[in-house]
């Protein structure tokens, strides 16, 4: 049973306290003061633990007085309250009747736990003052009253001797109210419930209906951003956060008063919300930052107040940031996957690129179809580990303002990503922001425009050619981009055919369309600086395919080809694509080796054409078949003048030999004139090494199942040594 960072400090305390004991498998729990030993795998068990736990611990109440399992008579039936907390030693009257469930519950779940609850409570003695309901993620509390049957919600159960509630729950560092009443802090959470949180949250928005999955995931990140901005403002201890619950009293113990005021709670907390969320918008349209607040919340109070139910008692500011990076961005992958299809590249790769390359806080980091931004986000983190072990930071410890200033800066001056749909590139916004940062740089355009037209667009200017240091991305792959539909192809090389010099008739034109991935090449030339980095997933058609020459040939003019990895077939196929895949790292030539190196070919290619038998005989069989084949074609037209059938027939199948067997001797002389080029071609060029690998374990199977394995982490400490070499010209140590 794996137990999350904050149930582990509860059960422990309440183990050292010997309130407790679990055995060595973590499969049972025994509550020593009743001698009951239970289940401790089965999901309920665990939130009746923690529960039962903070009861005696946190609100103080004598575990005497906090009974479990307790027999309660419902009309005819014999029904099992979870925990009774009583008010007198002897256990004769019920106080608090607490009903809990597992995190996954769901809202309609939920509800009917709440009425589960009231009918213990209309059962027991009517001594009863207070419900609570709990999944472990989701809390609700609710003073009872026997004679009136109202639903009052409250924000929390009093500590034990208090009488008097608070109006909320949770204040900065907490505290403790005038009439004793304990107030908490907000509360960092692991990996595994806030992705719980998450979803949980997600599927309260939409479960109803009203919404449908794609507007619920906007108005949960404008809920998400609400709660980081909340934490962000400026409070004094004790002072209250405005992302909560905040009880409206009932000016009565009438009905219609109570339900009045709850509705007001409702509506106080929405009005909350939209302050906090136009706050936090006028501060980034200050910032030119607009993208992520075209819509204001569109949530009904009753809505809102559902998704703060689950987060409002978290520390998401303070939460470590792999893992909260981690559930938002399982919650936000499996939510995209199965609304729009949309596929993002495996943690494990992400993590291989950005750990070969030697970025640092000075460096300007792009990627041009960034979807949800992970390689961005692995960049900072990358970027914010090397200030903590610059300024020896330690895990836990707070951060000195210049190391965080040095981080923080590189998010917000040097990190630059593009993505084309916008409601991920929203979505990649807020998974910035709750890294702490580094969204202001991430717009919602197409990949492929123009440098020029792309900071016209976004009001930008950040995005100049020839000035990103490196470029690490995984461009859509297997679509193409028509001339019919795109302007800016005609800016693209790749997108037009060149004269074939084997093809002396052969004359430039626009190639009908292209793929992306292949623009994408060329697109990262064009904002690089001399000398900067491209790492990129391609499919292994670019390497290997022979009617992509020309794309492997300009991509030797352009570029040092740095290294090759190649990744299993299986690399992306738990996100539901199975194209085989190698990541590509290319270093940037300068614009006069890249002249040198394509005036060397078409020098080469020139003189072979020119001066060589097998240029000369080229010339020839073209001559020949072109006067052959007119030859036969006059032949034709007489035949036909004179109505010669079978002459023609016979005439059209000479015509096709002949084609056939030009043809045959045309090509094979293209062949020895290719294999001559590529000869002097290589001895012309000064020769490098190229790291290549191959993954054949990246830590997962096909089904995205962990394997226990991964080689990628090898490969990336070996290549970041071969790179770090180029850098400073002793890569001939590896020849």
């Amino acid at each position: 049973m794996k137990i999350t960072k904050a149930t582990k400090e509860i059960i422990l305390s309440a183990k050292q306290k010997n309130l407790i004991t679990i055995s060595e498998d973590l499969s049972t729990i025994t509550y020593i003061n009743q001698n009951i030993s239970r289940n401790y795998n089965n999901p309920e068990e665990k939130i009746q633990a923690e529960t039962f736990c903070e009861l005696v611990l946190k609100y103080n109440y004598p575990v005497e007085q906090v009974k479990q399992y307790v027999k309660v008579t419902v009309g005819s039936d014999v029904k099992e309250a979870d925990i009774i907390v009583y008010n007198d030693k002897e256990c004769k009257k019920p106080h608090i009747i607490v009903e809990c469930k597992k995190e996954t519950i769901t809202e309609q779940e939920f509800k009917q736990a709440v009425r589960q609850a009231y009918a213990y409570a209309f059962a027991t003695a009517g001594t009863v003052k207070y419900i609570w309901v709990t999944s472990g993620i989701k809390n609700e509390y609710y003073a009872f009253d026997k004679e009136i049957d109202s639903r009052e919600s409250i924000t929390d159960i009093p500590q034990y001797k208090v009488d008097k509630l608070a109006s909320y729950k949770f204040a900065r560092n907490g505290g403790t109210t005038k009439d004793g009443q304990k107030l908490f802090p907000l509360v960092k959470v692991e990996e595994s419930e806030l992705t719980n949180r998450f979803k949980q949250a997600h599927q309260a928005l939409w479960g109803g209906g009203e919404l449908n999955p794609s507007e619920a995931f906007d108005e949960l990140d404008k809920l998400i951003f609400c709660k980081i901005f909340d934490e962000k403002k400026k409070r004094g201890n004790g002072q209250p956060y405005d992302f909560q619950i905040i009880k409206v009293e009932p000016k009565s113990k009438d009905k219609r008063d109570i339900e009045k005021a709850d509705k007001e709670t409702s509506e106080n907390l929405l009005k909350r919300l939209i302050l906090l969320y136009e706050e936090g918008k006028h501060i980034g349209e200050r910032k030119n930052d607009t993208e992520i607040f075209r819509e204001g919340i569109k949530l009904n109070a009753a809505k809102a107040r559902m998704v703060v139910s689950y987060l409002e008692g978290i520390d998401l500011l303070h939460t470590d940031l792999d893992s909260k990076g981690r559930a938002f961005e399982t919650f936000m992958g499996s939510f995209f996957r199965g609304d729009f299809g949309q596929y993002f590249t495996p943690r494990n790769i992400v993590s291989f690129i950005v750990d070969s390359l030697p970025i640092n806080e000075n460096n300007r980091v792009l990627d041009t179809s960034c979807g949800s931004g992970g390689f961005l986000l692995h960049a900072l983190d990358k970027v914010r580990k090397a200030a903590r072990d610059f300024y020896d930071v330690k895990d836990g410890e707070e951060e000195t303002f210049e190391c965080h200033d040095q981080w923080h800066d590189f998010a917000k001056y040097n990190l630059y990503g593009i993505e084309i749909n916008e409601q991920i590139s929203r979505t990649a916004k807020m998974n910035m922001i709750i890294h702490d940062d580094g969204h202001t740089n991430v717009v919602t355009s197409d990949g492929l425009i123009s440098a020029e037209d792309l900071c016209k667009a976004t009001n930008n200017d950040g995005f100049k050619e020839n000035s990103f240091d490196y470029i690490i991305t995984n461009p859509p792959f297997g679509s193409t981009v028509k001339q019919t539909e795109k302007a800016y192809m005609h800016q693209y090389k790749l997108a037009t055919k060149e004269i074939d010099w084997l093809n002396p008739n052969s004359k430039a034109s626009e190639r009908p369309s292209q793929s992306t991935e292949v623009l994408f090449i060329e697109q990262a030339e064009k904002y690089l600086v001399d000398g900067g980095y491209l790492a990129i997933v391609v499919p292994d058609g670019i390497l290997t395919n022979s009617s992509m020459q020309y794309v492997r040939d300009y991509i030797s003019d352009t570029f040092r080809i740095v290294a090759v990895v190649s990744l299993p077939q299986t690399a992306f196929s738990a996100n539901g694509a199975g194209v085989k895949s190698s990541v590509m790292f290319l270093k940037k030539y300068s614009t006069d080796k890249k002249q040198l190196r394509t005036d060397l070919r078409k020098n080469i290619q020139n003189s072979l054409i020119t001066n060589s038998e097998d240029g000369k005989k080229l010339f020839e069989l073209l001559k020949d078949k072109k006067d052959k084949i007119a030859e036969i074609n006059k032949q034709i037209k007489y035949a036909e003048r004179c109505g010669d059938s079978d002459a023609v027939q016979q005439l059209t199948d000479k015509k096709l030999t002949v084609t056939d067997e030009f043809d045959e001797q045309i090509e094979f002389t293209r062949e020895n004139l290719s294999e001559s080029y590529m000869e002097q071609y290589k001895k012309s060029l000064t020769d490098y090494p190229i790291f290549m690998a191959i993954a054949e374990d990246i830590g997962y199977d096909a089904t995205g199942k962990e394997t226990g394995k991964n080689e990628l982490p090898e490969i990336a400490r070996e290549l970041s040594e071969f790179i770090q070499a180029i850098e400073e010209g002793t890569d001939h140590f590896f020849q």
